[in-house]
């Protein structure tokens, strides 16, 4: 009251002026996210920083609630199985995208076509392999095939974002999106920002937050600095030491398995008794408590995610045991050897942190490791691309499918996208996993796959790792088990 009276009657204009603008401002928000999008194209690369942003833009014939549940969403309900290869889906009526051309049964079809395209080569067939086309009964119903009996194909049209066919094919879709989604595009500048407005005319309400700017910030400190001086509204990665500092923190077990991809055909690591010794030489509860400050758990022997169908619950986590793993090291007259580990940093929590810590604990046994932390798009190459596989690269795999499918096929079948063995039998067991319907018989087979990389020790597991948010006091928001970004279920207050 005393300050008010001091500033006399232009201040206490300009005071109602500046509250009266406070719920205006308080309708933007500025998102800090550890990774530049390699590209806004949401079919073609497996990249988070992508999906990110594009979760918020395009959207899915299934969608996911909060806490998981597979729900219907561009879909009208939930699809009906035809025959053993063929779902049927009716589509809700009257969405449009954001560049006025219809959502119907063409725009499926089209969407579908685009991302199995070999010539595409998607990064995102891990999830989608089954699938063989989509054929239009009338512009509200379509009919999507797999290459066999698929349990979980609609849990694949969670994943799936469907595109305008016209714009696909004219457009800009990698640099300029269009989607169905709460947001619509409106810049990127690059290197620095992607900027988004709410979609008024959203077909499920038009969004309470009505600006989006995304900021991308590698550096945990640089994010938690920024929303320490109110820069950022949401930071992602939050480090786990720096939880009780923020405004606002949320924590939730997440998708994603910290683990390394050993080149299995590679000179050194070919041998299973240095791929055990990596295994054996990792101090993962040390890592848990010094890195994490109990923000993951252990990962059970393999890379699948607990709430995955498929997760083999027998397979116990690798011991520490360093003088076996260095008995192992002599025994494969590997000592001395160089083993190089390839790694990203800020895209997934303390991914640089967990890459430094296991290269010291490998050097302790008696390697020459070498450690390359590349730029995030070059990092994807490395990971997904056709050339030499690393010796050891490190991913957090994630499960959206909450399928074991999705991680054995991604990683184990040597085909994979992320594969670094050529295992035929282990592919075999996994094609045939995918097309058993048989509830049991589909579980053992999973068991049967994991179980041999566990004894092969084709991967590093290391942790399944939390997902923690740090947040301005202003913003109200319950993280998904999914880790989608989704904004509009994000609220703010002044």
């Amino acid at each position: 009251m005393v300050r008010l009276s001091r500033l006399g009657l232009w201040g206490a204009l300009a005071a109602g002026v500046l509250a009266t603008a406070l719920p205006a401002q308080a309708q933007e928000i500025t998102v800090a996210i550890g990774s530049e999008p390699s590209t806004l194209d949401p079919q073609l690369r497996d990249d988070g920083g992508e999906r990110q942003v594009n979760d918020n833009i395009y959207e899915t014939l299934m969608a996911r609630t909060a806490d998981g549940e597979l729900v219907p969403g561009l879909a009208a309900q939930a699809p009906t199985q035809v025959d053993e290869t063929t779902w049927e889906f009716e589509l809700r009526d009257g969405i449009t995208f954001h560049n006025g051309e219809p959502f119907d049964a063409d725009a499926v079809v089209a969407s579908v076509a685009r991302i199995i395209d070999p010539a595409n080569n998607s990064e995102q067939m891990g999830y989608l392999n089954t699938i063989t086309g989509a054929e239009k009964v009338d512009d509200d119903t379509v009919r999507i095939t797999t290459s066999g009996p698929d349990p979980i194909l609609p849990s694949r049209m969670y994943w799936m974002k469907m595109i305008p066919p016209a714009y696909a094919e004219s457009g800009d879709i990698g640099a300029a999106p269009v989607g169905t989604g709460p947001y619509k595009f409106v810049e990127w500048d690059r290197g620095n920002q992607i900027v988004l407005e709410a979609n008024e005319d959203y077909w499920d309400g038009a969004p309470e937050i009505k600006k989006i700017t995304y900021r991308f910030v590698g550096e945990a400190g640089t994010r938690l600095s920024g929303l320490m001086a109110g820069e950022f509204d949401v930071i992602t990665n939050l480090l786990p030491e720096f939880v009780p500092t923020v405004p606002n923190a949320a924590a939730v077990d997440g998708l994603e398995t910290s683990v390394l991809i050993l080149g299995t055909d590679n000179e050194v690591l070919k041998d299973p008794k240095v791929r055990e010794a990596l295994n054996l030489a990792v101090n993962r509860d040390a890592m848990v408590e010094g890195l994490f400050q109990g923000h993951a758990t252990v990962a059970g022997g393999h890379h699948i995610n607990p709430r995955a169908f498929g997760y083999n619950d027998t397979l116990e986590p690798y011991a520490y045991d360093v003088e076996r793993a260095r008995a192992l090291i002599a025994e494969a007259g590997a000592e001395g050897k160089t083993v190089r580990i390839v790694g990203e940093n800020g895209r997934w929590l303390k991914s640089r942190e967990q890459v430094e810590a296991i290269a010291a604990y490998w050097a302790e046994i008696g390697l020459d490791v070498e450690i390359e932390i590349q730029e995030f798009s070059q990092y994807l190459d490395s990971l997904m691309g056709d050339g030499p596989r690393p010796d050891a690269i490190f991913v957090a795999n994630s499960n959206e499918l909450m399928d074991a499918d999705r991680e054995s096929s991604f990683i184990y079948h040597k085909d994979g996208a992320a594969s670094s063995n050529s295992d035929a039998e282990m592919a075999e067991m996994i094609d045939q996993a995918r097309v058993t319907t048989d509830t049991a018989a589909r579980e053992k087979l999973y068991h049967d796959v994991f179980q041999k990389g566990r004894e092969l020790s084709y991967t590093v597991p290391l942790f399944n790792l939390q997902d923690i948010y740090g947040m301005s006091e202003r913003i109200d928001w319950q993280p998904r088990s999914d880790a989608k970004l989704m904004v509009k279920e994000m609220s703010v207050s002044n």
